[in-house]
């Protein structure tokens, strides 16, 4: 079987985070691939303005067109309504038999996946990759937050071991909104994209 290592997310917009992190998961673990899943309608972002698709797929699609073992993926974003991750793992696993799954996360949603829809089906029919830290919010490590959810859904999860990024979606937008270069931050044809198409000029 293929293994194919999947990094969703609104990518709004996609940075250079994302990419260390789809690269240190395709190199640890022998990945054949990493497909960049942009959402649909982001059901947990509702309460903010989200960037239409096309153009959320447009820097996806950018930001991986030099690096040959990652692949823009319209899976999720050219389905209707709000889209589920569990629904989503689900739909993968029938349309591509001959392939095994690597969902990649970063630690906020491993804290977080009690709070998904379904994530006993999420944490069932995929391999969990995460990279991250402990949050200073939550009580338990993130090694021991592993082994609570490996031993309360017999869930198959394993830390990535990349170095801490710090760099978030939402800071770059700010740094838009404020007249800030973002060049450190995501690829060179991303950010001509975001000031092409001039977006994110209006604070959030």
């Amino acid at each position: 079987m293929a293994k194919i290592g999947v990094l969703g997310g609104t990518f709004d917009p996609i940075h250079n985070g994302h990419l260390r992190i789809g690269t240190g998961a395709y190199w640890e673990f022998g990945l054949e691939s990493i497909w960049f899943m942009p959402s649909g309608i982001p059901p947990h972002k509702r309460d903010h303005r989200v960037t239409e698709g096309e153009m959320r797929w447009d820097m996806v699609k950018l930001a991986v067109a030099d690096t040959p073992y990652f692949l823009c993926s319209d899976f999720e974003i050219k389905r209707e309504g709000a889209t589920y991750t569990a629904q989503t793992l689900a739909l993968l696993r029938e349309a591509y038999r001959e392939h095994e799954f690597y969902f990649i996360v970063g630690a906020d949603s491993l804290y977080e996946i009690e709070q998904w829809h379904h994530p006993e089906l999420v944490m069932k029919h995929t391999v969990i990759l995460a990279a991250g830290r402990t949050y200073r919010s939550w009580h338990r490590s993130f090694e021991s937050q592993i082994r609570y959810l490996t031993e309360k859904y017999k869930a198959k999860i394993y830390p990535l071991h990349i170095p801490e990024i710090d760099i978030s979606s939402e800071e770059i937008r700010r740094a838009v909104a404020e007249g800030r270069s973002i060049r450190n931050y995501v690829p060179a044809a991303v950010a001509d994209y975001i000031i092409d198409h001039r977006l994110y000029r209006d604070s959030e």
